[in-house]
């Protein structure tokens, strides 16, 4: 059995860790010794239930913990701002509180940048930093083959997205009068960047129930279901976002700064790296994630590793056939191999 239990609650994070009991003396042995791993779910305005599929694999052979984003709507205004660098701040947080010296990182997307960063600053500090940190379709470096997402973000002003996509939210949620971006507009941003691939991918699902195929069109429904439960993001941190690592750069220009700390990826020793794309990804384009290779120059050859995913979209990474057939034994191996 698995039972989900809360280890820090901050006021836009939940840190939860998955853990799976047994009765019999070997399997307690065998759960003992598991490498751990942090998953660090995407804050990009869905709820962190979009892993499940990647949480639920990594539970074969690992200890899972997993950041839960909060839906910023759900904050009220007196617990406080949340930005980029408290999103990092969180980060390293919760890598002290396991143990960096046996745990193994692994970001999705949107995360891949703060997790660098945390782990930047951690190594540059000369705190102890993780045996592994895995990232996959992640903007390291969102020059490299834009995409709609990142012309979007370089075709506007950031005082346009200040001045047409922050809401304030309504009386009727704990929240009220935090500045948000609001989740609907993620996701009709989402869904107006890719129609044909939604229209293309329903009538597939019909198609697939026509045929009886019922395993690829339950996963069609599940999918859509994750991906319609939507969240708010504190408007700080949306803002930070657009204009620190869509706009300026600045993780891959080498002139990130937090809170007066320079964001130094190349005082990162002792960390494996593994990157992974999916081929066919829209949202992070090709050698975005891989960027992170050049940018983590103290990391020796024999520790870094690339996937990239043939016939891969940006969500097939970490959920569905081939990121539990051919995607996660690589990782696995990859774990084992620098534990």
């Amino acid at each position: 059995p698995i039972v989900e239990q809360t280890i820090i609650e901050k006021p836009f994070c939940k840190l939860v860790r998955f853990k799976r009991y047994a009765d019999d003396p070997e399997t307690i042995k065998l759960l003992k010794d598991e490498p751990v791993v942090l998953v660090c779910a995407p804050l990009s305005g869905h709820h962190s239930t979009l892993l499940r599929d990647t949480v639920k694999t990594l539970l074969q052979d690992h200890k899972v913990y997993v950041t839960d984003w909060i839906d910023a709507r759900m904050v009220p205004v007196e617990d406080g701002r949340f930005r980029l660098a408290d999103y990092i701040h969180y980060i390293q947080e919760f890598i002290r509180h396991i143990g960096a010296e046996n745990l193994h990182v692994i970001s999705v997307c949107q995360p891949t940048v703060p997790v660098l960063a945390a782990i930047s600053l951690l190594a540059s500090a000369g705190e102890k930093t993780p045996k592994t940190m895995t990232m996959m379709g992640g903007p390291i470096d969102a020059r490299r083959s834009p995409t709609a997402v990142n012309s979007l973000a370089t075709n506007k002003s950031f005082e346009w997205f200040e001045n047409n996509v922050i809401y304030t939210v309504p009386a009727n949620y704990p929240g009220h009068g935090r500045k948000v971006y609001p989740g609907f507009l993620q996701h009709a941003g989402f869904v107006a960047m890719n129609p044909d691939r939604h229209l293309s991918s329903h009538y597939d699902y019909y198609l697939n129930l026509v045929e009886g195929d019922a395993d690829d069109a339950e996963a069609h429904v599940r999918f859509y279901d994750e991906y319609n439960a939507v969240l708010d993001m504190d408007a700080e941190y949306y803002l930070d976002t657009i204009r620190e690592v869509f706009q300026e750069f600045r993780l891959a220009n080498g002139t990130w700064e937090i809170e007066g700390k320079p964001v130094r990826p190349q005082d990162i020793k002792g960390t494996a790296l593994l990157t992974i794309e999916g081929e066919l990804d829209d949202i992070s384009g090709a050698g975005q994630t891989a960027a992170a290779h050049e940018l983590c120059a103290g990391i020796p050859k024999d520790r870094k590793q690339h996937i990239t995913a043939a016939k891969c979209g940006h969500y097939g990474i970490f959920s569905g056939r081939r990121w539990r057939q051919e995607i996660y034994p690589e990782l696995r191996n990859f774990v084992l191999k620098h534990h």
